[in-house]
């Protein structure tokens, strides 16, 4: 097993937590006799790493590790090689990256805001896995459960986490893999850690994650041509071209710094006939890889606004086109469905713009209302199901006329869909799948929307979240 250093980010942490970590979580530090460090000065005890406190001191104290296993969903076998990453609420990698070994476990260290006796107070983070011949996890329809600092366990000198969400199972890819190949390199560049980078050519659009080092492999590439570039907010750099042969490894494929100047986004959110949610999030995906049919695409770390109630600004964006996402996450709140109102359309942008330059700001905004609850299955987080013919159960829409709903793979293929009469004297919908044979170990999603008939044709109303609805089916 590989375990390398890695810079971590606060960015998911209070200011409080943000003023008290210090920037290399992990390494090693000066330790003083009272047990606090210096984060200028070298070496804390072996087995230690110096991390912030609630009063604003640094501290030597024991790490807090993740640690659990990578498998095959099928059959529950060790997946040996899988690259292992925490990140931030923003998408930002942090701790230590970490490769299963034969067993397929892994360990990898993540930094935490301690209390006054040095136990871990604050820290959410999620996981990012990466493997050759297997679906990357998490993807657009399989999101990554959170992690808490806070409820580690005591264990020789520091605490661990390790529960059900730290054992990853990864989908196999389907078909013949064994033309695909691999591109590696490093980002040249600070930051250089959990850069987003894509490979586009030959039809596909594949993506990887820089590590500690800066390095990255995108994995399951198959041969042709393709241009490779990074995306990470605050930071701009220079793409760069290279041919993979069947099955090679290609290596040495490096990106740098660009000197160009970063661009700014904004626009403002509208949320109407919400009562279950007033405050929402938007992020920027790369039009490459987004899919229209899902409405889901990679998100670079950062470019994303938190706690949005009406004007957002995302700032940092380096060049290149996207997708303007609002409401994306489980908020209780959508995007408005009703194409014929202004300020529902999903937006794309070129950054920068040709007329606006690095400046860009929405002139119509998007339009936000109240999502659809989901009942059943994936409520809350992915859920397993024993049957070929699950039913789905969602809250009803009191002012519908009916619904669609639709069954979306790990892919973001769309493998079904319905559409059912309105419901009434019932507080929810129920529907039983009928659609194509599900396959055993693949994640899918069922997203529904609700609409209205109108003398001027069919208008949406509402439609469940992007993040919910999530289940796999795997039999008894």
């Amino acid at each position: 097993m590989s375990i390398r250093p890695l810079t971590p980010r606060a960015g998911s942490l209070t200011l409080t937590a943000i003023l008290a970590l210090t920037l290399a979580a992990g390494c090693p530090r000066q330790q003083r006799n009272d047990g606090k460090c210096d984060p200028a000065s070298p070496a804390c005890p072996d087995g230690q790493v110096c991390e912030g406190a609630i009063d604003g001191s640094s501290r030597c104290v024991g790490p807090v590790v993740i640690r659990g296993r990578v498998i095959n969903i099928n059959d529950e076998s060790p997946v040996e090689g899988a690259i292992v990453q925490a990140v931030d609420i923003n998408g930002a990698a942090v701790g230590t990256t970490g490769v299963s070994a034969a067993d397929g476990s892994y360990e990898i260290t993540v930094p935490a805001l301690r209390d006054e006796n040095g136990n871990p107070l604050e820290g959410i983070y999620t996981l990012r896995v990466q493997a050759a011949k297997y679906i990357e996890f998490p993807t657009a329809i399989r999101p990554a459960l959170p992690l808490d600092a806070a409820t580690a366990t005591a264990e020789g000198g520091g605490w661990v986490i390790e529960n059900s969400l730290t054992t990853v199972a990864l989908i196999p890819l389907p078909g013949d893999t064994s033309s695909l190949g691999s591109i590696a390199g490093r980002v040249n560049a600070d930051p250089h850690a959990g850069v987003l980078v894509l490979a586009e050519g030959s039809g596909e659009v594949l993506t990887g994650f820089s590590d500690s080092d800066g390095d990255y492999v995108i994995f399951n590439v198959p041969p042709g041509s393709y241009t490779v570039q990074g995306y990470f907010a605050g930071l701009q750099l220079n793409g760069t071209n290279t041919t993979v042969a069947a099955g090679e490894s290609k290596t040495g494929v490096d990106l740098s710094q660009a000197d160009k100047p970063l661009s700014s986004v904004s626009g403002n959110v509208q949320i109407v006939n919400a009562p279950g949610g007033s405050v929402t999030s938007v992020i920027l995906a790369v039009e490459s890889t987004f899919v229209e049919a899902a409405g889901r695409g990679a998100v670079p770390p950062g470019l994303r606004a938190s706690n949005v109630t009406g004007a957002f600004t995302i700032a940092g964006v380096p060049d290149g086109r996207y997708v303007v996402l609002a409401a994306f996450e489980n908020d209780n709140l959508v995007r408005d469905p009703d194409l014929a109102i202004s300020g529902t359309d999903v937006v794309h942008i070129t950054v920068p713009d040709s007329v606006l330059g690095n400046m860009i700001t929405f002139s119509e905004g998007f339009k936000v209302t109240e999502a659809l609850n989901i009942v059943r299955p994936g409520a809350d987080q992915p859920e397993q199901v024993s049957t070929p013919t699950p039913t789905f159960e969602w809250e009803d829409d009191s002012s519908e006329d009916g619904y669609i709903l639709r069954v979306f793979d790990s892919f973001g293929n769309e493998v079904g869909s319905v559409e059912l009469p309105n419901v009434t004297g019932s507080a929810t919908v129920t529907h039983t799948y009928a659609g194509p044979a599900l396959e055993a170990g693949m994640f899918y999603q069922f997203r529904v929307t609700s609409f209205r008939d109108t003398n001027d044709g069919r208008s949406a109303i509402s439609q469940s979240e992007d993040l919910k609805g999530v289940f796999y089916y795997l039999a008894p």
